[in-house]
């Protein structure tokens, strides 16, 4: 099963993620399919705390992969980008 999960970073007391796609028997560091954001959770000012690759989320929710508990919650957080068409509309 591929699920979309997060991978750590970052140094000792400095934790950053990655959030990736990998297979659910991968090591939760090792190797994974593709990357398709990150989490700062302890970002500051001009920081971006989250960034998520939206069309790559769609596309890999539509194939069946299962965001782990942490990743929807953070999925729910992350900004919307509207569609261009949608924005001139």
């Amino acid at each position: 099963m591929v699920v979309i999960r997060l991978a750590r970073g970052g140094s000792k007391a400095r934790p950053f993620y990655h959030i990736v796609v990998a297979d659910k028997r991968s090591r939760r560091d090792g190797r994974f399919i593709e990357r398709i954001g990150f989490y700062n959770p302890i970002a500051r000012g001009n920081d971006v705390p989250l960034n998520i690759a939206q069309d790559r989320l769609t596309y890999w929710l539509g194939v069946g992969a299962q965001p782990s508990e942490t990743v929807a919650r953070l999925i729910k957080q992350a900004p919307k980008v509207v569609p261009a068409e949608a924005a001139a509309a």
